[in-house]
Order: structure tokens, then sequence, then C-alpha cells
């Protein structure tokens, strides 16, 4: 039995809802957000992952301050090597944003994994972070 154009016409309104990965990504960062702040005592180190780069920064939510920041968009760290946003760059930027935020005295801090799964890049990214010395 075939649908009726008007059930298929009915359907097609529900489909537009944000129900995409990034808007279901973002309702997890915003239920993460109400239970995690940093502070200057123990500010909050925030990822970001997109398709082409991978971004750390480390953040007081009290002054709304970004205290350090790594990403592969640097090329003083990437340098001539073509990095994608894989386990390797999330190392390495865990490496960065470590070794930066232990040069400002900053050895405890807050994870925030940004909506997306402790899973590959991130649990790469907060292992090389730890592995480095910073404290969460």
């Amino acid at each position: 039995m075939r649908a009726s154009r008007f059930v298929a016409k009915w359907a097609r309104r529900f489909n537009n809802m944000a129900t995409t990965r990034k808007a279901a990504r973002q309702r997890v960062h915003q239920r993460i957000r109400k239970k995690v702040a940093g502070t200057a005592e123990r500010p909050r180190l925030a990822v970001h992952f997109s398709g082409k780069h991978v971004y750390a920064q480390v953040i007081d939510d009290d002054t709304g301050r970004t205290l350090a920041a790594a990403s592969t968009t640097e090329r003083s760290l990437i340098g001539e090597k073509k990095l994608a946003a894989n386990q390797a760059a999330a190392e390495l930027i865990g490496k960065a944003i470590a070794e930066r935020s232990l040069a400002k005295k900053l050895e405890r801090v807050v994870f925030d994994r940004g909506g997306f799964m402790y899973h590959g890049k991130v649990k790469a990214l907060a292992e090389a972070a730890r592995a480095t010395g910073l404290k969460f």
C-alpha cells in the first residue's frame, strides 16, 4: 500500500528538525557546560575538532579569557608537513597545550570534551596532555 501524498508532505515537515550530528553534539556540549566551568586556579581545557583541524584552549571562565591555545592551524607547530584532524594531530596538540599551560604555571585543569565522545581523537589528546604533565 502506498502512502498518500498528504502523509508524505506531513512527514517532510519533521525531517528538517535539528537532528544533525552537529546539532546533537552541540546539545551534549551545552549539557556538559552546565557542569564544567573553569576558574583561575583550575581552568577549563576545551577541545574542538573540525573536519580539517584540531583545536585546544585553556580557558578561565570567570574572566572569560583564553590562557593558552594550540591548534593544527599554527605553522610553528606542524612545520611543513600537512596534518589532518586525526589521532596523531590530536596527540601533537595535546602535548603542545600541556607544555604551554605548564609554562604559565597551570598544572590542574578541567577537561571539556566539547560534546565529542571520549574515544579516538579526544582520548589521544587527553592522554598526551596527561603524559606531558597536566592533571585532570
